[in-house]
């Protein structure tokens, strides 16, 4: 038995990518896992597929729809481990994007952090054990000229942790950051396609040369594999003394002692 052994786990936007490679690795220390997604049908079978305990389904995006999930869990028992990882990503000239898109990225990545946190955190300092791990980006600290909108909301998000942690001052609750570089996701691999049309180049092109000649000061010179990000989430939330922290899972990118 390992001490994350039926502990109530709910990561968000769990249905693929690191999400759900978060949710497996859980799956894996024996935990009750809560699958989420906007998708039912999606839902529910990638929660029978990975074994996990049950699954939630909303718009995260709204208020509206996280009491929802949140209705939803408290039917499903207390949350122990809160995994914020649901979010959204696109590259956009800064200069084309408006306050209706500004907005809605801050609804998605940054309030329904926000709105869970502030929902399930009381329990946690109540109950004297817990973990709430941000999902952010190595964009947080390297904000990326055709991400600005959202390099900014992964900055919030360390941000958001860091202030929660100071709440849990003498308690045996943790509030952390995971800060993934690149990582082969099938949104990911999306984009190079998009990308590999308009360019009319083919795809395994661009990915070949993507670090050479977009991230050259990465160390690993390939993209981060889902697993690895679920490794560094999965230590968060077994080690007690980590409070506070953006953990860098970016292959050394960031050229920062």
């Amino acid at each position: 038995m390992t001490q994350l052994a039926q502990k109530n786990v709910f990561v968000t936007g769990s249905t693929k990518g690191i999400g759900k490679a978060i949710a497996e690795a859980f799956v894996g220390e024996g935990a009750r896992v809560v699958v989420h997604g906007r998708n039912l049908e999606e839902v529910e079978e990638v929660a029978t597929a990975i074994g996990a305990h049950s699954s939630v389904v909303g718009d995260l995006g709204t208020a509206a729809g996280c009491e929802s999930v949140l209705a939803q869990l408290t039917k499903l028992g207390e949350v122990e481990v809160l995994v914020n990882n649901a979010g959204i990503f696109d590259v956009e000239d800064f200069f084309q994007i408006d306050d209706e898109k500004w907005l809605r990225y801050f609804e998605v990545n940054i309030m329904s952090a926000v709105r869970l946190s502030r929902a399930l955190m009381p329990a946690m300092l109540d109950k004297n054990w817990g973990r709430i791990i941000n999902i952010a980006s190595e964009a947080a600290i390297k904000p990326l000229p055709q991400m600005i909108h959202y390099s900014m909301t992964k900055t919030s998000l360390v941000s958001l942790a860091r202030g929660l942690a100071e709440l849990t001052k003498g308690s045996q609750v943790t509030v952390n950051s995971v800060l993934p570089g690149p990582t082969w996701t099938a949104g990911v691999e999306a984009y190079f396609d998009g990308l590999a049309a308009e360019e009319g180049k083919p795809a395994q092109d661009l990915i070949d040369n993507y670090f050479a000649e977009h991230e050259p000061t990465s160390l690993i010179q390939r993209f981060v594999d889902v697993q690895e990000v679920a490794q560094a989430v999965r230590f968060l939330a077994t080690n007690g003394a980590v409070n506070g922290s953006a953990v860098r899972v970016e292959g050394g990118i960031v050229r920062s002692i």
